[in-house]
Formats: structure tokens, C-alpha cells, sequence
């Protein structure tokens, strides 16, 4: 009896992941939306959002993701090295070419565990990347962009990184800057941010999923376009290509601690993101 119900716990396992990716499947998403998912090292797109990317880049959404990193990770004289391997990480996960992927190269974002970035350079940075014309847009006139969604981290960076949280500020600095004198207009960008949780839920995997499901259910509040919170749970096919982003794209990065990364956390196979408020 004892080994009969030891041999059944990988199949309880396995169908509770099934369950639980399905279900997430019928939460509200975006559709026919262009995306940027905007980052600050190579290798955070596989660490942190694969299951938002594997989500939103499903042929049948019709979206146009694309990833903008801030640096290419240069702090070990990787950084050559570190612009390919998120090229072939980003096109596992999802995105349909090399040229939806950029990588910026700037003196003033240093791949650094101790600078934090100044917001109003990484506003000036996205409003000529996706709001070039704004300058010459009348203020009775409502403000334009090129995309309809930026997805970054979280005020607090998941691993409370500075160079994560400075994509936040930034990314609210920018935001505002676009409503600047267009006020009674609705803002073109919506930002979608990263939940981070405590360190004991960071480590749960597949377990940390009742507890998301939990918070997105009661946190539903708009649906639409744009609905929130969003939430993407990914089966073991998409843990397993998750993985493989990081241990056949990311190979310089794979160090030991990673392996348990990859393993244990609950970003690797789940996200739920927040609809900012932005004025």
C-alpha cells in the first residue's frame, strides 16, 4: 500500500500541473497587442518571464512581441557573447525573428549590482524608440505610440536587483512624459508589471500556484483590452522550453546556482502581472 501510494504522487503531480496550466489558460490575455517586454540583462526573459513570453507570443493571439534590453550584460566581458544568447533565447520562447530583439549598448546603463539608472534617460531612450513623433504632436491632439504594452519588473525587481528597479521608474517616468499636456486623453501605452513575491514563495515551482491563482481571482478588477491582473501558467512542455532557454542559450550564465533557479522557481513556470496606474 505504502509503495502504491508513493507511485502515485508523480501522477497526482502531473495532473495537477496539467489542471492548473489549463485553467490559466481561461484567465482574460492580451490579443492582437504590440508588446515589448523591457529588461535590463540578457538572460532575464528566460529567468523571469518565459511564461508571460510563451503566453503572449501564441499564433492564435495575434500579438507582435518584442524584447528591449537595456544592456547586454557586460559586467564579466560577456557581453558579445550574452547579445547572442538572448537573440536564440528569444526565439525559443516565442518571438518570430532576430530583429524583434534589441539589445542597447550605453555607458549610462552599466550591467551592474550596485548602479541604479537614472529614470529620465531611460524615458528619453523609450519615447525615441516608441513615441518619436510626440514633440510635434499638439497638445488637443491625443499622444502616439508604436506599441500598445511594456511588461517589466515589478518596484521591487523580483531579486531587488537596482538595475530591475530602475526599468520601473523608468518606464513611469516615460509614461507620464507621453500624458505630459494631453491631459483628458487616454495613455496608448499600458504597463504590465511582475509580481515579486517573498523568498519562500519564490522557491515553491508548481506549488506557488494555488496561491496565484488565488490572488489573480481576487484581484480581477478590468477586463477588455486590456484586462488585469494577467496571469500565465506554463505545462511541462513550457517549463521544460523555459528551461532549455537558460542551459542551450544562455550557456555562459549556467553556473551552479542557476541550476536551482531553474529547478525551484515558481518564475519559471508562473507569472501574474499588474496593470500600473500611470498617472
Amino acid at each position: 500500500m505504502n509503495w502504491l501510494a508513493w507511485a502515485s504522487v508523480p501522477v497526482i503531480v502531473f495532473s495537477f500541473w496539467v489542471y492548473t496550466s489549463t485553467l490559466s489558460s481561461s484567465f482574460p490575455t492580451l490579443r492582437g497587442k504590440r508588446i515589448v517586454l523591457l529588461i535590463a540583462h540578457p538572460d532575464d526573459e528566460a529567468m523571469f518571464f518565459a511564461p508571460t513570453l510563451l503566453g503572449l507570443t501564441r499564433p492564435e493571439l495575434g500579438n507582435h512581441v518584442k524584447i528591449l534590453c537595456l544592456s547586454s550584460g557586460n559586467a564579466d566581458g560577456l557581453g558579445e557573447i550574452r547579445k547572442q544568447e538572448l537573440v536564440k533565447s528569444g526565439l525559443q520562447l516565442g518571438l518570430r525573428g532576430e530583429d524583434d530583439i534589441l539589445v542597447i549598448e550605453d555607458k549610462n546603463f552599466p550591467d551592474s549590482m550596485t548602479a541604479t539608472w537614472q529614470p529620465r534617460l531611460i524615458s528619453n531612450l523609450l519615447t525615441s524608440a516608441f513615441a518619436p513623433k510626440m514633440a510635434s504632436i499638439s497638445s488637443k491632439d491625443p499622444p502616439q505610440a508604436t506599441i500598445d504594452a511594456i511588461i517589466t519588473f515589478d518596484a521591487h525587481g523580483i531579486s531587488s536587483h537596482p538595475n530591475h528597479k530602475s526599468l520601473f521608474n523608468g518606464a513611469h517616468v516615460f509614461l507620464k512624459s507621453l500624458m505630459h499636456s494631453h491631459s483628458g486623453w487616454d495613455c496608448p501605452i499600458k504597463l504590465y508589471t511582475l509580481t515579486t513575491t517573498n523568498i519562500f514563495r519564490k522557491y515553491l515551482s508548481l506549488l506557488d500556484s494555488p496561491f496565484t491563482i488565488a490572488g489573480a481571482v481576487a484581484k480581477r478588477k478590468e477586463m477588455g483590452g486590456f484586462p488585469t491582473p494577467l496571469m500565465y501558467i506554463s505545462g511541462p512542455v513550457g517549463y521544460r522550453t523555459a528551461q532549455k532557454a537558460m542551459t542551450t542559450a544562455h550557456e555562459s550564465q549556467m553556473r551552479w546556482f542557476r541550476w536551482g533557479w531553474i529547478t525551484f522557481s515558481r518564475y519559471m513556470i508562473l507569472n501574474d502581472l499588474k496593470k500600473e496606474k500611470t498617472l
